[in-house]
This record gives C-alpha cells, sequence and structure tokens, in this order.
C-alpha cells in the first residue's frame, strides 16, 4: 500500500502496518486516553528554530509542531479505529507565544471532546493561574524547567533547577485550592533520582495532597540503571502518578510495574516527537536514537537492511509496554487501566470537583 504522511519528515508504511498487526492489534484495548501530547499551532513562533539550534539536541531536529487537525488525522492513522482522547499542551519553549499556544490548545481540544493544560510560566501571578484554570477545558498545568528565562545558545540553562524554581509556592496553592492536574518533568542531568527532585516531589505530596501531581516519562528513567535508583523510592506513597510516555525500554516498564504497580500509571506518547521512525538502544546509564533520517545527530547508522524495517518509535513504545505486561501476567482490566480508565479516573475526580 502506498505510504501515508504523518508529520515531519515521516510516513505510515507497510511496515508500520505488519508491525500493527502483529503485534498491537489484538492487544490495545478499545479505548485509549494519550495523557501526555503537545499541539501546537505553528504560527504562534516568535524566533526561528536554526541550524545551529537544531544540532545542540537531537529533540531539537525532529520535533516541528503540529496543529490540532494533523495531530488528530496522525492519531487515527497510528492507532486504527480506536476511540481516543487526549490531555494536550502546547509548546514549552519560550520561542513560541506560550500564552496565544494555550488558547489555541484549549479550543481545539475542546472542538474534539479533549482536555487541555495550559503552559506556565514561574512568573505568573497566583491570580493569573486562577484564571487560567477557570477556563473550560483546562483542567491542570504544565511546568517546564525551560520557561524560567530564554537561553537560545542552550536548552537546558535551567536543566539543574529545581522543581520550587519553576513551579514555586504560589502556584502551587492554586493547584491545591483547585484540585488541579500537574504534568511534572523532573529536571536535573540526574533525572528522577537526584536527591532534590526525591525530596521536593515528597514534599508536594505532603503540603500540596489535592494536586494530581503526574511524573512526566517515568521521571525521565529511560534507562534501567535510573529506574532501578528512582522509582522505588516514591513507590510507597499511593497518590503520587507516572506517565509512561516517551519510555521504550521494556526493563524500564517491568520496573515500573514492580515497583508502582498498573493503577497509578497512565500512558501517553510526547507525540509528535515519537512519530520518529527507528529504535533506541540501550548502554547503561545512556542510550542511543537509531533513525534512517539524514538528522545530523544520527551519525551511527545501522546497516540498510535493518533500517528498513524500522517502524514508529510510537509503536516501539507500546511493544515494550505489551512485553513488560505480559511478563508482569497483567489482567486486561490492569492493560485498560494503563491505556485509559486510570486517566479517566483522575480527570472525572477534578471534572466534577468543577462542576460542584
Amino acid at each position: 500500500m502506498k505510504p501515508i504522511h504523518l508529520h515531519h519528515v515521516w510516513d505510515y508504511t507497510d511496515v508500520d502496518r505488519a508491525f500493527w498487526r502483529r503485534h498491537l492489534e489484538d492487544w490495545l484495548p478499545r479505548r485509549i486516553i494519550d495523557a501526555h501530547i503537545h499541539v501546537i499551532n505553528p504560527a504562534t513562533r516568535l524566533e526561528p528554530m536554526t541550524d545551529e539550534m537544531r544540532r545542540q539536541y537531537w529533540v531539537n531536529e525532529v520535533d516541528e509542531p503540529i496543529d490540532a487537525e494533523n495531530a488528530e488525522r496522525c492519531i487515527a492513522v497510528t492507532l486504527n479505529k480506536r476511540q481516543v482522547k487526549c490531555l494536550a499542551f502546547g509548546t514549552v519553549s519560550l520561542d513560541f507565544d506560550i500564552e496565544t499556544c494555550n488558547e489555541y490548545v484549549r479550543v481545539e481540544s475542546l472542538k474534539r471532546g479533549w482536555l487541555s493544560l495550559v503552559v506556565v510560566r514561574p512568573q505568573w501571578t497566583a491570580g493569573k493561574i486562577a484564571d487560567e484554570l477557570s477556563k473550560p477545558g483546562v483542567i491542570g498545568i504544565k511546568p517546564y524547567y525551560s520557561l524560567i528565562g530564554r537561553n537560545r545558545s542552550t536548552r537546558d540553562a535551567y536543566l539543574e533547577a529545581d522543581i520550587f524554581d519553576f513551579l514555586p509556592h504560589h502556584i502551587l496553592e492554586v493547584l491545591n485550592d483547585r484540585h488541579a492536574w500537574v504534568t511534572l518533568h523532573v529536571p536535573k542531568a540526574d533525572r528522577l533520582g537526584h536527591p532534590s527532585n526525591i525530596s521536593q516531589i515528597r514534599e508536594i505530596r505532603r503540603r500540596y495532597p489535592e494536586i494530581v501531581l503526574i511524573i512526566a516519562h517515568l521521571g525521565r528513567c529511560y534507562t534501567e540503571p535510573h529506574a532501578m535508583e528512582s522509582i522505588p523510592q516514591l513507590a510507597d506513597d499511593p497518590g503520587l502518578y507516572f506517565d509512561i510516555s516517551a519510555v521504550l525500554n521494556p526493563a524500564v516498564h517491568r520496573i515500573a510495574l514492580e515497583q508502582i504497580g498498573p493503577e497509578r500509571l497512565l500512558y501517553g506518547t510526547d507525540n509528535p516527537v515519537v512519530y520518529m521512525r527507528g529504535r533506541r538502544q540501550w548502554h547503561g546509564r545512556t542510550y542511543i536514537n537509531r533513525l534512517s533520517h539524514d538528522f545530523y545527530f544520527n551519525k551511527e547508522r545501522e546497516p540498510p537492511e535493518i533500517e528498513a524495517n524500522y517502524t514508529l518509535y510510537m509503536y516501539e513504545a507500546l511493544k515494550a509496554i505489551k512485553d513488560a505486561c505480559q511478563a508482569a501476567g497483567l489482567t486486561s482490566q490492569q492493560i485498560k487501566a494503563i491505556f485509559h480508565d486510570n486517566a479517566d479516573r483522575l480527570m472525572r475526580s477534578i471534572l466534577d470537583g468543577n462542576a460542584r
């Protein structure tokens, strides 16, 4: 069959169709909530992406903005005949008009029966946060350390910030009062396991217990060592949740299922990034992305016969989840919880509270 264009340089091909039929079609639940997807109106960009910036970090080469219409179209192609709802939010870069992008995401999400999060800057007042949370369709926020300030020479100028530097207490107080959702991308080169991340997450849970706190990407634990040293430290808090977006490592999913359990895991993609074609390999505490496209960062290419069988990172992530679930002996109901029911329950709790 003819390839279908997805997004950026990525297509949907017969390789993907075969992978879907073999590994996912009969296993994936019929209803899905993508609790971590970026939707961005390209017109909200304020500063151009330069070749110099693309060479700073691999994500800069692949993370092209995707608008709501194309996001919905790509979901229909890749998650064939599934009923999919999204929790969408915009960009976490000050190269875009954050506020205009937030409103675009909110309006477009409402049209599609989705919900949305507001991308916030730490400098915003409590009143502004309250106003944003009062808008229809908004159930919480997406903070990020890069929103502390602009630095076009590096994406990681604020990587070593503390959580409270970009998610300050005056914002947390409003969120707690509103019983709002927070999708938290943890800082630090050491990822979730850094002592300040562990202590500040515990402090948030202690001081602001009404917040629905979701740790994104399993705390950026993409390798087994990172997962082993960090996830067990937070496993004993039944009110703390994790999304599994962009995690392609079946060993990490296994650790999450063993330590956290399926009741506190939420499916997400992190699209449009994981429409990439290729595979990820792990070496200790590091990983390498293998792709078939001629990106600057893609220096270590594999033989053409291997690259020809690459599928979408999105599908590789789903296969990794499947393998871990099967190894753990999860029931169909537990699998449905990860892909739909956990997120649905948390969203409904917020919406019901707002309606009172």
